[in-house]
């Protein structure tokens, strides 16, 4: 194969450590789960110069508009649902409200509600149906902290600020507008369980309930846990800045945190004191200096300071540093964690502290699907654009402007189906991406805040929960439905994705991240909850109360008694 036949394959050996004569083969031979998901499309021939997405996959059936009917004829319940989440706001597996909020809407459509997936209690699958292909859904609801913000408000204006004279914060907020992703989700699942129903169709829909997906947790641990075996697909989407099919992968993620244990003392006199925040800074500072030798452009490790100590006149005993490191694949992934894990280690030692490392959570990287992405595209054609009034791109470039990007309002239209780059070159992940190497899966983006805006920014909550928001996530639901129509009615489509899913597969054996064993990060929840959703505490497996982290450190020497200065 000529070597030109993508500029992005160069950059791909390159960032294999290849020659420019390598092959394919080799790549697989190099990284098997990174060549499934960007080498399989090359060794297919697909060339981003002269693709084009087919049309003719999706079919306009009496099915397909009931499913489509029930989203337009129930607006008002959807968008009812994602606004209440929004106000709710509640942060990763403490989403109590939110969880009982989807779950109700689901019941009252005709879906059985099994809580506590995989141990996590805000987590659930709602089914419909007894026979015929399992298709699957997404819902996710946990919010972000710091990102509060009022809707509809163009400028940074926090809905909930907490004041404190030395150190004010944010509330929390849908920085990521999952109330719009769950909304969308559930709607997609009811209408097609509707579709079913009025015409007599043979399947069964599965809505998953994800709990903490902004930590990577939920998703991660039910896999493993076998919650979402026997899917023959699953259908999801994010809120994004555009609105077009994923056909590309994403990053593996590894989530740990690292506690420093001390002894205290008073910051006027640190003599003998060991600050477990010089532990934490001192990992900061080290894991910096390996950006520049020892993280590949696909590369990335970021982290947070969790309790750094409440006055300065108090040297903390303890201080945490929560790290995400992230990479193309997982085995890429692990050699950079370890480099990490080396530098907690070093800086316990440097500041004379112990350390405790407490693995959190990791998931693999999006194994896309081609035939997914492409139906997905046909429905997505056929159905149209977000459709966005004055009034919304209005607010968009309000707050474009606040965060200095053009102000270039709301997309208009869809974004055209893409190969991904061969190379890749590092950015976000999620918790479907292990779902996405147990069956086939195809995701798409719908436009629920303005570009040029990032993800987890204030500009997204105010736009989640106005009718930018609304637009997404109701345009979401239609995409996803009309697509597990075809699905269901034109088995070859199924099968195309099967088989690519089969072939993309082969030679790479999925196995969890997660040690065997390692206990979820859980909150203990209200007792309404638990009545509410028919639950136990503590889950099957899990210890609780978790054992504290205690420092029991002995204070440092101060050195010799000296003799007074004369």
């Amino acid at each position: 194969m000529n070597d030109d036949f993508h500029p992005g394959r160069r950059r791909l050996l390159k960032m294999f450590g290849l020659g420019a004569t390598a092959t394919t083969a080799t790549i697989l031979q190099a990284d098997p789960v990174l060549a499934a998901t960007l080498g399989y499309d090359e060794k297919t021939g697909v060339s981003p110069a002269s693709y084009r997405a087919p049309k003719g996959l999706a079919q306009n059936t009496a099915a397909k508009q009931t499913a489509l009917d029930w989203i337009s004829a129930n607006e008002d319940a959807i968008k009812k649902l994602s606004d209440e989440v929004w106000q709710h706001a509640e942060l990763s597996l403490r989403e109590w409200k939110s969880s009982l909020a989807h779950a109700k809407l689901l019941k009252d459509n005709g879906f059985t509600i099994e809580w506590g997936s995989a141990g996590f209690p805000t987590a659930f699958v709602a089914t419909y149906g007894t026979e015929g292909p399992v298709l699957g859904f997404n819902a996710e609801y946990d919010a972000l902290p710091g990102l509060s913000q009022k809707k509809g408000v163009g400028t940074h204006d926090p809905l909930v600020y907490n004041y404190d004279a030395y150190g004010p914060t944010y509330g929390a907020g849908h920085g990521d507008a999952h109330n719009t992703l769950g909304a969308g989700g559930t709607a997609a699942a009811i209408a097609v369980a509707q579709a079913i129903r009025a015409n007599g169709l043979k399947a069964r829909v599965k809505l998953f309930g994800s709990a903490g997906e902004e930590q990577l947790v939920g998703k991660a641990y039910a896999v493993k846990e076998g919650v979402y075996d026997g899917l023959d697909a699953f259908l999801d989407w994010h809120p994004f800045n555009i609105t077009v099919p994923f056909w590309n992968t994403t990053s593996a993620l590894i989530s740990a945190t690292f506690t420093f244990l001390g002894a205290s003392g008073h910051g006027g006199t640190p003599l003998g004191n060991k600050s477990g925040l010089d532990g934490a800074l001192l990992m900061a500072t080290m894991s910096e200096y390996l950006r520049e030798k020892n993280v590949a452009p696909s590369g990335r490790f970021h982290y947070a300071i969790i309790n750094g100590g409440g006055a300065p006149n108090v040297t903390p005993d303890m201080c945490s540093i929560w790290f995400f490191v992230r990479e193309g694949s997982p085995a890429r992934a692990q050699v950079l964690y370890d480099k990490i894990v080396e530098c907690g280690k070093a800086a316990a030692q440097a500041s004379q502290t112990r350390l405790v490392h407490k693995f959190h959570a990791a998931t693999w990287n999006l194994l896309a699907n081609k035939a997914g992405a492409e139906l997905l595209n046909d429905n997505m054609r056929q159905i149209g654009a977000p459709k966005f009034a004055d009034a919304d791109h209005a607010l968009a470039k309000s707050i474009q402007k606040s965060l200095g990007k053009p102000e270039v309002g709301m997309p208009t239209e869809l974004t055209p189906l893409a190969p991904p780059a061969a190379a890749y070159t590092g950015g976000l992940a999620t918790d479907t991406a292990d779902i996405s190497w147990q069956a086939p899966t195809a995701v798409l983006l719908s436009a629920a805040y303005p570009p040029g805006i990032p993800n987890h920014n204030w500009g997204v909550t105010a736009t989640a929960a106005t009718n930018i928001g609304h637009q997404a996530l109701l345009s979401a639901a239609r995409y996803l439905a009309a697509a597990a129509v075809d699905l269901i009615e034109q088995p070859e489509q199924l099968d195309a994705m099967k088989q690519e899913f089969k072939d993309r597969t082969e030679g790479v054996a999925w196995a969890s991240m997660i040690p065997d064993g390692n206990q979820p990060p859980l909150y203990e929840p209200p007792a309404e909850f638990l009545k509410a959703t028919g639950q136990s505490w503590p889950p099957k497996g899990v210890t609780w109360p978790v054992p504290p982290v205690v420092s029991t450190e002995q204070l440092g020497t101060t050195g010799p008694n000296l003799p007074p200065v004369t």
